[in-house]
């Protein structure tokens, strides 16, 4: 089982894109396969902000090695999980990834808050399958659809992360 995590990237740092990403992954279960269309671009940390366009000295950063990646991610994934949060500005390579999505029948959990001007475009809107407002919502939603072996030990991963969370005496 595959979850490919779309969101932005452009006008961020690699540690700004990465972030959410990184944690994502730590809400899914071993049998999920969580990509990030960042993976193996370690060469974007001394970059500063991503720019639109592509690295050419990188061959999986010129852009028809992004575009391919990204979508035969999406292509080949169970489930499109797309974080748009904070989000002011529309992300043209988030949404040709829904688009990619949709045409492929991919289901895709959004993430992203009321008035945000995705959740709010009527295509989007008919597109997404689910709309949540958190990661950890989202990643919830990803397992159901997935199915029930995805949900495997989801739940103790809850109860270790409540009781990690209590005071120590």
């Amino acid at each position: 089982m595959r979850v490919y995590l779309a969101g932005q990237i452009t006008g961020l740092t690699f540690g700004q894109a990465t972030d959410w990403r990184q944690y994502a992954k730590t809400l899914f279960p071993s049998s999920v396969e969580v990509l990030s269309p960042l993976r193996a671009k370690d060469f974007l940390l001394d970059k500063g902000t991503i720019k639109s366009g592509a690295y050419d000295e990188h061959v999986l950063a010129t852009a028809k090695g992004i575009v391919t990646r990204d979508r035969f991610d999406t292509r080949t994934s169970d489930v499109l999980l797309m974080n748009l949060m904070g989000m002011e500005t529309n992300s043209i390579g988030c949404m040709i990834e829904l688009g990619w999505a949709d045409a492929w029948r991919v289901p895709v959990v959004l993430i992203a808050e009321e008035g945000n001007p995705h959740r709010e475009h009527a295509m989007v809107h008919e597109i997404v399958s689910y709309i949540t407002e958190s990661v950890e919502q989202a990643a919830e939603v990803a397992c159901a659809v997935l199915g029930a072996h995805a949900l495997e030990g989801w739940q103790e991963r809850e109860l270790d992360r409540a009781i990690e969370a209590l005071p120590r005496a």
